[in-house]
């Protein structure tokens, strides 16, 4: 479980599927009201309490994004009325708007624009051309669709190696965002980068 804060009363949480299983949940048990999942945010809240200093209490909205074969991102926001959650509400009540949305692209980030090369050429070797590459604020994003030649646990595997499941969507890259290689991106970077040095 990976905790970041946006702002202060916003937090971002990612959850890998390895963190479900480990709570013996799976993507599809966050859309039911089960215990289980009571359990998993009130623990969430409480290492959002002891890492970043975000007090839940009271009314907060969550909004959990699926991602493809990657785990879950979900975004906590806090009501900003906290005088009013601090007298109104019990210190242990937690009131949930949740919103569900699943993402079917597979959207990677990494550090280097290196990384996506060295990434091509594993991926060109298991019959893959397409993605669309993005720049945003210093860091690469690599988009892929959902329909690939390869099984999605495989691909997610080959390229976590290089990068790092990133909550972006297509539309926010293409609006903030600038998009370095449209289409059939890693066709373009293993011919540019391996093709013509074979003995890189």
């Amino acid at each position: 479980m990976r905790l970041e804060r946006l702002n202060y009363n916003k937090i971002k949480i990612f959850l890998t599927i390895d963190d479900l299983m480990d709570r013996g949940l799976t993507k599809e048990d966050l859309w039911k009201d089960s215990l289980k999942v009571h359990q998993l945010f009130r623990e969430m809240m409480d290492e959002a309490s002891e890492e970043l200093g975000f007090e839940a209490s009271g009314p907060i909205a969550v909004e959990v994004y699926s991602l493809q074969a990657q785990g879950m991102v979900i975004i906590v926001t806090k009501n900003h009325e906290e005088e009013e959650s601090d007298e109104d509400y019990a210190d242990d009540y937690i009131e949930m708007q949740v919103k569900l949305d699943q993402n079917c692209d597979i959207v990677y980030e990494f550090n280097e624009f290196e990384d996506i090369i060295q990434l091509t050429n594993a991926l060109y070797s298991q019959g893959l051309k397409e993605g669309t590459v993005y720049s945003y604020q210093n860091r690469f994003f690599l988009i892929l669709d959902e329909h690939q030649p390869i099984h999605v646990d495989t691909l997610v595997s080959i390229i976590a190696e290089y990068g790092n499941p990133s909550m972006m969507s297509i539309h926010y890259l293409h609006e903030y965002g600038k998009c370095l290689l449209e289409d059939f991106a890693v066709e373009k970077l293993y011919s540019y980068y391996w093709k013509k040095n074979p003995q890189s």
